[in-house]
């Protein structure tokens, strides 16, 4: 791959001067609003519903979508777009039913609802459990991959010191609190969509190149239709037992028609609905404001795919008829996750720049944002509530600041010589398994709190532990007759002697028993009535204005899957 230019120097710098200075401008206007802690950790009634729906797909889409993603859509085509696509679904459900419950009980954080639904034991156990995850987990993986994909692109510049400069970065504009993170996030989007489109473009032309048709980027995309029609299917057939490994693995990845009866819903409503790092930029908004953030990141999510996936598609024509043998390859062992990166070698300069800045974008935006959840549930959550108190609204704010530079610290030893093995199973694999272990508990725990007031703290607790126990079990000791092909779905021996299930497969299976037992709990238990918790009809009432962007998202959603299904 080819080093940068001067002038793709300067574009960086460029853009690490506008955020950092237009962060420092919003901190500086803001700073007496700062004085309280919701502020300062929420923006509480200062995001507006643009700068909330740019924050949100800022923070969710880092180095791990640029590159796994685009990976993916090397290896099985368009399907992978399914998460990004449901999860605009998601987010309607989010806007409509989840943010009114959280905005009407004046909910903060994560943690604070479960105390107001349950009790102080499942608020404590889970702010403990998801500090421990958004740590080890998600902060640690995103600066991880983000240094490794910027030391590629660079052509191994240091990685060492990668780590170290993206650290520092997401710092200066976490400090400034949920506001310089909102408003700055509107940048970060900007010139993320700026460069992945610029990548995008340069992949169709290569294409269109490869086959004689010139520059043309609807030739590339037409070309990529007629050479490589499977990889533009949404639904993966259902391999037979005697299949090629490569065909089973696709289908252990994304499991056809099955996936959207399982994992994939219960991935997207646990991320975008009870998730501190997600829904905090919403908590501090009303609702209407707020809705109309959710549902503008939601039309934004539809074109999420073109930025991450198709690139990976046209690194996979390209490489299929001949062209990146050695940018997938590089020192000879071929991996499908450098496609991003194979396509990015053949960015003109200057691009490189901007497609710099676009990663650069995406990494310190999610490592802000993760950062700032990890401040607002140590703060409000266990500071506050168990070690001091009685602290002032100044001393909340410093302990936050504390928090966020030392987890960040943390997180760069955990980083510093891959001590969890991130890049050892692939950081997206990493991320996605280490999740989905508590996704279903931690959803069914939410979705019964919120809308069944019989629901028990005891439930609460049995269901999280369910979950996983039930998730390390389906992944990992399937029995036997899980591999017969008369069952619900074809399991595949995994050389331990037992089935390996799909991911998402294996996530609804824990997801409907975590339900059952914590319906037969909360039957068998005390009748309890939450009076603290409120619930209303009236709560999910939409007007006029987000009916109409509900369905306009309805109807490009149902167009995609129409065309490509």
């Amino acid at each position: 791959m080819s080093k940068f230019a001067t002038i793709d120097y300067v574009i960086f710098i460029v853009y690490f001067i506008v955020v950092s200075s237009y962060g420092y401008w919003v901190y500086r206007r803001d700073r007496n609003v700062n004085a309280d802690s919701k502020d300062y950790f929420l923006a509480e009634g200062t995001l507006t519903w643009w700068a909330i729906g740019a924050s949100l797909i800022a923070s969710n889409i880092s180095a791990e979508q640029f590159i796994g993603m685009s990976g993916n859509g090397f290896v099985v085509g368009v399907a992978v777009a399914a998460y990004e696509w449901i999860a605009a679904i998601a987010l309607i459900i989010v806007a409509v039913w989840f943010i009114p419950v959280y905005l009407k009980n004046r909910i903060f954080t994560m943690p604070q609802f479960l105390q107001t639904r349950y009790n102080t034991t499942v608020a404590l156990i889970m702010a403990i459990f998801w500090l421990f995850l958004y740590v080890f987990v998600n902060l640690t993986s995103i600066l991880y991959l983000g240094a490794l994909a910027i030391n590629n692109l660079a052509g191994g510049a240091n990685f060492h010191l990668i780590v170290i400069a993206l650290a520092i970065f997401a710092i200066i504009i976490t400090l400034g609190g949920m506001n310089v993170i909102g408003y700055t996030d509107v940048i970060q989007v900007t010139v993320l969509i700026l460069g992945g489109l610029a990548t995008t473009y340069t992949a169709l032309t290569l294409v269109s190149e490869k086959f004689g048709l010139g520059s043309d980027v609807i030739a590339g995309f037409n070309a990529l239709l007629r050479d490589s029609p499977d990889h533009f299917r949404m639904i993966i057939d259902r391999p037979g037992p005697n299949a090629p490994q490569a065909e089973i693995n696709k289908y252990l990845m994304l499991p056809g028609i099955a996936m959207y009866f399982a994992g994939i819903w219960i991935v997207n409503l646990n991320y975008w609905g009870c998730n501190q790092y997600i829904t905090q930029r919403a908590l501090g908004a009303n609702l209407e404001t707020a809705r109309t953030g959710i549902l503008f990141a939601g039309l934004m999510k539809l074109m999420m795919p073109v930025i991450v996936m198709l690139p990976g598609i046209a690194a996979y024509v390209l490489y299929k008829n001949g062209s990146l043998q050695e940018e997938m390859a590089p020192g000879g062992v071929f991996n499908a996750d450098n496609a991003y990166s194979a396509i990015l070698g053949f960015l003109p300069t200057g691009m490189k720049g901007l497609s710099l800045a676009a990663l650069t974008a995406a990494i310190v935006a999610s490592l802000a944002g993760k950062a700032n959840s990890i401040s607002t549930i140590f703060t409000l959550d266990i500071y506050k509530k168990y070690i001091n108190p009685n602290s002032d609204e100044k001393n909340l704010i410093r302990i936050g600041k504390i928090t966020i530079i030392g987890a960040m610290l943390f997180s760069i030893f955990l980083t510093w010589n891959d001590l969890l093995g991130i890049g050892g199973e692939g950081g997206f694999t990493f991320i996605q398994k280490y999740t989905g272990f508590i996704s279903p508990g931690v959803f069914a725990m939410f979705l019964l709190g919120m809308f069944w007031k019989r629901t028990t703290g005891t439930a609460a607790v049995a269901g999280l532990l369910t979950g996983f126990i039930l998730s390390v079990i389906f992944n990992n000791y399937a029995p036997a007759w899980f591999g017969n092909e008369t069952f619900l779905y074809t399991a595949y021996p995994n050389g331990k002697g037992g089935y390996e299930i799909p991911f998402q497969i294996c996530m609804g299976i824990a997801f409907l028993f975590t339900m059952i037992v914590m319906i037969a709990l909360s039957l068998a238990g005390p009748k309890i009535n939450p009076k603290a918790f409120v619930l209303d009809k009236t709560m999910f009432r939409v007007s006029n204005a987000t009916l109409a962007l509900i369905v306009i998202t309805m109807l490009l959603i149902t167009a995609l899957y129409v065309r490509f299904w």
